[in-house]
């Protein structure tokens, strides 16, 4: 059953009375409870489609429908997760996710919310930290914290821009097998709009793979992943078959950039 559908959306913004196009005529449809990664270079407008998404900003033509209804700005049944950490600095990371939570969850009390954070900051390998400010933890802990709080809420769709590019490889490598966890588990699994620039990241969490061209500003190419669940990453990156759609997915994205820097 389709959960989400953009149909033929372009978005542009002004610059000194021009308009200047950053996605055009983007039409695509993502199943209830499928795990689709939009990959591209920079500047081919990724990071519009999530905000599109999320409510953040509307598109200046066409139409996107979740279960079939136009998004009126943002809206509970969607999580986001930026690349950049979106943290109050002037809350704990504990308060940060309750916050979140007090917002979907009003019926609650405060002892369940404070349960279900330190469920998650545990399961995102920060138990330790909750009283601690953004400022007294790097980078990576603050995205992880983020991911905590997306997870915590719980909503019916994940948008996540670049999650993990602040984390380290370790963390990342624990993180995507957390995040397939989640995804798959319960009554129902999550619809996820996932942004990466890392191939292998694509591969290894997507149902199907969508690149953009950062020429055209819409979708290039959609490539289907049919590797069986659950993914084993250490006999997966062995096979013929991981090595053939890595090296074609590569190749695609090499062969948009000798198209923008010929144009």
């Amino acid at each position: 059953m389709e959960k989400i559908r953009l149909d033929n959306i372009s978005f542009a913004y002004a610059q000194q009375k021009v308009m200047i196009p950053v996605i055009r005529e983007v039409t695509l449809s993502v199943k209830a409870g499928e795990f689709v990664t939009i990959i591209g270079p920079s500047g081919c407008g990724k990071s519009t489609i999530l905000s599109l998404l999320a409510g953040l900003n509307t598109p200046s033509d066409g139409s996107i429908r979740i279960d079939g209804e136009a998004i009126r700005g943002t809206g509970s049944e969607r999580g986001v997760v930026f690349q950049h950490y979106s943290l109050f600095p002037w809350m704990s990371a504990r308060k940060n996710i309750i916050f979140g939570l007090r917002q979907l969850k009003k019926r609650k009390s405060h002892k369940e919310l404070a349960e279900i954070t330190d469920h998650y900051l545990s399961l995102v390998g920060l138990h330790d930290v909750g009283d601690k400010y953004p400022n007294q933890l790097s980078g990576g802990m603050q995205q992880r914290v983020a991911i905590a709080r997306a997870f915590a809420m719980d909503s019916e769709i994940l948008l996540m821009d670049e999650p993990f590019s602040a984390v380290d490889a370790k963390n990342k490598m624990g993180l995507q097998e957390l995040l397939l966890n989640l995804w798959n588990s319960g009554a129902q699994k999550k619809t996820v709009v996932f942004i990466t620039h890392d191939v292998d990241e694509a591969i290894l969490l997507s149902d199907r793979i969508v690149i953009m061209s950062a020429c055209t500003k819409g979708i290039k190419e959609i490539i289907p992943v049919h590797f069986k669940r659950p993914r084993n990453r250490a006999t997966l990156i062995k096979t013929p078959e991981y090595a053939a759609m890595r090296h074609m997915l590569i190749n695609s994205l090499f062969d948009d950039l000798i198209e923008e820097v010929a144009v």
